[in-house]
């Protein structure tokens, strides 16, 4: 479904990053993934090794990883935006502003700086495809996490602004907004081991259970081929009938 598909995916190691690369790898694609621990040769080798097909790039800063990736491939057709940071719980009152900026530039500085680099190339090709994982949260709100929660609603929103300044050449930009996803990022073991915390937890979800990362690697799969082409400038909620 993937084949000739030149993908990259940012965060690669938190969030849906891992699953992600996976599903994208055994669907034939070319993955390239970004993650700060790859400054390290030996994560570097240990994440190609456990995902095999992933290429796991040194490089940091939005505009090298994406001149990087033209460089070997010449192309680029689907940009990943995995944007992943701590849900840092605190009341508007007691809330650190260096803490929200930090926020705001992990979960929405980010990825526009990453879709800012990627669209020349996918303009010169008239066609591509940028998606930003981000939440569900925003739909409801949650109190005492305004920070996270604005920061997401904003990539939410660049989403669908790109959307509608992009489509005229070929390319599709959605948000895939994940809420309730089996993720070390933010279910870590000890937290899944609480059998009375997964109760409360699982009961404000429809389906009663939280989403398995393959399941948010599928979406993400389908998202960046050709059957989404006619998809764009849609939030696409992934939370188990919660959003």
């Amino acid at each position: 479904m993937l084949k000739n598909k030149v993908i990259l995916i940012t965060n690669a190691t938190h969030f849906v990053g891992t699953p992600g690369a996976k599903v994208l790898c055994a669907e034939g694609a070319t993955v390239y993934a970004q993650d700060e621990a790859f400054l390290g040769e030996k994560a570097r080798a240990a994440f190609e090794q456990m995902i095999p097909g992933v290429t796991a790039l040194s490089e940091q800063d939005p505009a090298d990883v994406i001149a990087a990736i033209i460089g070997k491939e010449d192309r680029l057709d689907v940009l990943i935006n995995n944007d992943a940071y701590p849900a840092i719980r605190a009341s508007i009152e007691t809330a650190d502003i260096e803490d929200f900026r930090k926020t705001l530039d992990a979960l929405m500085v980010r990825g526009f700086s990453f879709s800012k680099f990627a669209t020349p190339h996918m303009k010169t090709a008239k066609k591509g495809k940028i998606i930003f994982v981000s939440s569900a949260a925003p739909k409801h709100g949650l109190p005492n996490y305004s920070m996270y929660v604005a920061a997401r609603g904003g990539a939410n929103a660049l989403a669908v602004s790109l959307a509608k300044e992009l489509g005229k050449f070929g390319i599709q930009v959605n948000a895939l907004a994940p809420n309730f996803v089996e993720s070390p990022t933010y279910f870590p073991e000890k937290l899944l081991a609480n059998e009375e915390a997964m109760k409360k937890i699982t009961k404000q979800i429809p389906l009663g259970r939280l989403g398995k990362p393959e399941e948010a690697g599928d979406y993400l799969a389908f998202l960046s081929s050709d059957k989404s082409d006619f998809i764009t400038g849609q939030i696409l909620y992934f939370s188990g009938g919660w959003a």
